[in-house]
C-alpha cells in the first residue's frame, strides 16, 4: 500500500497552495451569494452598505474580486438642496439596478452575479466616505474586480444631465456589461387608464354637442388672448431652459444660509427667478406694443394717444434697460446703443 510522505516540501506546498485557492474561491462564491440574496430583498435590487459591509465585500477579499460594485454616495441631510438632486438622482439609480436586473432575470447568469449596485450613506458610514475620498455630493463610483476604493472609477459632474441613461452608458464603458433599455414605470397604471377610458365614455356624448353648439373653451377668444400671453411670457423666460436643465428658482446663500439667491452671477448658471424677472419685464413691453398698435390707434382724442403712447414707450424703455443691466452684470460684457460716441 502507498502512502503519501506530507514531509516532501514541494509536495506541501502544493497542497497549502490548493487550499488557500479553494477557501479563496469558496469565500468568494459565499460573497457572491450574500450579495445576490441582499439585492434580492432590495425593491430596486440597490444594496445598502455601511461600514462592516465595505469592509465585507471590497477591503477584505484580495484583489481581483469577482464582482464590480456601481456605489451611490448618499446624504439624507441634503436631500431638502434642490440644486443637488440627490432624491431625483437616486430614484435614477435604482432605475438602473432595476432595469439591469429586469434585463438579466436568470439569477445564474454571469452578467448578474458581476455587477452589482449599492448606496452608501454619509451619517451611517462616513469613515467609508473617508476611505473612497469623497468630499462633494452628488458621486457615483464603480469599484471593479481589481480595483482599490481611492483608485476606482468616477462618474463626471457633467454626466448626471441625462440620469438614469448616464449612469448605464458610465457602466458600459467601464465594464463588459450591457446594462441594457432603462425601462421606467408607465405614467398611469392600469387602473387608472380604466377610470380614465369610462370617463371619457361617458363624456363623450356631452362634449360633442357642445362642440356642435360652439359652446367650448376654444371658442372663447379670452381663452386665445390667455394662452398667448402665458405661452408669450414662458418664452420669453426661458422656462424650458430651466426644465432642462432642472434649474432651481434660488439658491441659498453661503456665506449666510438665512438669505436666498435670486439672481446669480455669472453667464454659465441661469436661476429660474432670474428668467421670471426677465419674462415679466419683456411681457410689459409687448404687452404695451400690442395696446399702442391695437387699442390706442382706435382712440379719436390725439392728447389721449399723445400721453399713452409717451408713457408705454417710457416704461418699455425702462424695462429694457434693466433686462440690459442684468446681463452686463451676469456676464460681464458692456452692451450700448450705437449714438455717437461723444454721448457716451
Amino acid at each position: 500500500m502507498a502512502t503519501l510522505n506530507f514531509s516532501h516540501p514541494l509536495l506541501l506546498t502544493l497542497l497549502l497552495t490548493l487550499f488557500v485557492q479553494y477557501s479563496l474561491s469558496s469565500s468568494d462564491s459565499d460573497r457572491v451569494a450574500e450579495l445576490l440574496d441582499l439585492q434580492s430583498r432590495s425593491p430596486s435590487g440597490v444594496i445598502h452598505l455601511d461600514d462592516q459591509s465595505v469592509s465585507r465585500f471590497l477591503t477584505t477579499p484580495k484583489s481581483p474580486r469577482p464582482y464590480s460594485l456601481l456605489i451611490f454616495f448618499d446624504a439624507l441631510q441634503l436631500h431638502d438642496k434642490s440644486e443637488l438632486h440627490l432624491k431625483e438622482l437616486r430614484h435614477e439609480f435604482g432605475l438602473v439596478s432595476s432595469s439591469f436586473i429586469a434585463n438579466n432575470p436568470d439569477p445564474s447568469s454571469p452578467s448578474r452575479s458581476k455587477l452589482f449596485f449599492c448606496e452608501i450613506e454619509f451619517k451611517q458610514s462616513q469613515p467609508s466616505f473617508s476611505l473612497f475620498g469623497v468630499n462633494a455630493l452628488p458621486h457615483v463610483r464603480l469599484i471593479g474586480p481589481n480595483q482599490t476604493p481611492k483608485k476606482s472609477d468616477q462618474m463626471d459632474q457633467s454626466d448626471y444631465s441625462r440620469l438614469a441613461e448616464s449612469m448605464a452608458e458610465f457602466v458600459e464603458s467601464k465594464t463588459s456589461l450591457v446594462v441594457g433599455p432603462i425601462q421606467r414605470p408607465p405614467m398611469f397604471s392600469k387602473n387608472q387608464l380604466v377610470v380614465l377610458f369610462i370617463a371619457m365614455l361617458i363624456s363623450a356624448p356631452f362634449a360633442l354637442k357642445k362642440v356642435i353648439a360652439g359652446e367650448t373653451l376654444l371658442n372663447d377668444r379670452k381663452v386665445w388672448l390667455t394662452g398667448a400671453i402665458f405661452i408669450y411670457f414662458f418664452s420669453v423666460a426661458g422656462t424650458m431652459h430651466n426644465i432642462i436643465r432642472k434649474m432651481p428658482m434660488f439658491l441659498t446663500d453661503r456665506n449666510d444660509p438665512s438669505k436666498l439667491v435670486f439672481f446669480y452671477q455669472g453667464s454659465g448658471m441661469q436661476l429660474g427667478a432670474e428668467g421670471f424677472a426677465v419674462g415679466f419685464l419683456y411681457t410689459i413691453v409687448g404687452l404695451l406694443l400690442a395696446f399702442m398698435t391695437h387699442v390706442l390707434v382706435k382712440v379719436r382724442n390725439v392728447n389721449i394717444q399723445r400721453v399713452f403712447m409717451i408713457i408705454a414707450l417710457f416704461v418699455s424703455f425702462w424695462a429694457v434697460k434693466k433686462v440690459v443691466y442684468l446681463d452686463n452684470w451676469k456676464t460681464g460684457y458692456g452692451i450700448h446703443g450705437y449714438w455717437p460716441s461723444s454721448w457716451n
